[in-house]
């Protein structure tokens, strides 16, 4: 009798857009805010629009923004946006092992963010095979798709929201770093984990504290990584029956 629980290889999709819903809570009190503040820039709400569908890159986009706005060079404006995106470069060929040949891949590496890297990175060795294209589609499409739709909220009535609901716009700037959060939290039941992410914590807030807020994120990131690869500690072996020797 075949195992009627198992999905099928064709719902792989809506296994990734069910996956994906408790991202929507950080995706759009940030989008909206971003849609805010670009109209607020000058922006119109179709260049706001445009800005999140083609651009699509959370922090990125704010840097954009407020470049353009106070003038800079578009140079300058394109170099640094890059630079902060610089981060993705490595995301793609730390999800590779588990993504099977497809044509597609290009287009869906478009969706690759923050969250969705997070996501796939435990989920899809979980899958099978058959199911991690359309896993990864249905994930990155329903972010993609909160993204736009909050800049859209954001823009033609986020100014309203924040009037009517003081308390959203203290809200909505750490909707994001909640997000984070919960999506690091998992890992500290590894001892490895949990000192690499420490040391990246200590060292992010030290270049708060001390002013040095642009380079907070990358050393921090680096600083981590680099514990994480070159310290090994010994993982804690639970015998069967779960005492310990």
């Amino acid at each position: 009798m075949p195992d009627t629980d198992m999905p099928s290889p064709s719902s792989g999709w809506l296994i990734g857009v069910r996956e994906a819903v408790p991202l929507l809570g950080g995706y759009i009190p940030v989008a909206v805010s971003f849609g805010l503040i670009s109209t607020q820039a000058g922006f119109s709400t179709a260049e706001t629009l445009a800005i999140s569908t083609l651009i699509y890159a959370g922090a990125s986009q704010f840097l954009f923004v407020g470049m353009v706005a106070s003038g800079s060079p578009l140079w300058l404006t394109v170099a640094l946006t890059l630079l902060i995106n610089v981060r993705h470069v490595v995301y793609a060929p730390n999800i590779a092992p588990w993504l099977p040949k497809s044509r597609w891949w290009p287009w869906l590496m478009h969706g690759l963010t923050d969250q969705i890297f997070a996501l796939a990175h435990s989920r899809l060795p979980q899958l099978p095979a058959a199911q991690r294209v359309g896993w990864f589609f249905g994930a990155a499409l329903l972010a993609w798709l909160s993204w736009i739709a909050g800049s859209l909220l954001g823009a033609v009535a986020g100014e309203w929201l924040t009037h009517r609901w003081p308390l959203l716009g203290e809200v909505m700037p750490f909707a994001l770093p909640a997000l984070f959060l919960v999506l690091i939290v998992p890992r500290f039941t590894s001892r490895r984990w949990a000192l690499a992410l420490g040391i990246s914590i200590v060292a992010a807030l030290l270049c708060t504290l001390t002013g040095l807020t642009n380079i907070g994120i990358p050393l921090a990131a680096a600083c981590g990584a680099l514990c994480f690869y070159l310290i090994r500690l010994p993982e804690r072996v639970r015998p069967v029956g779960g005492k310990r020797r």
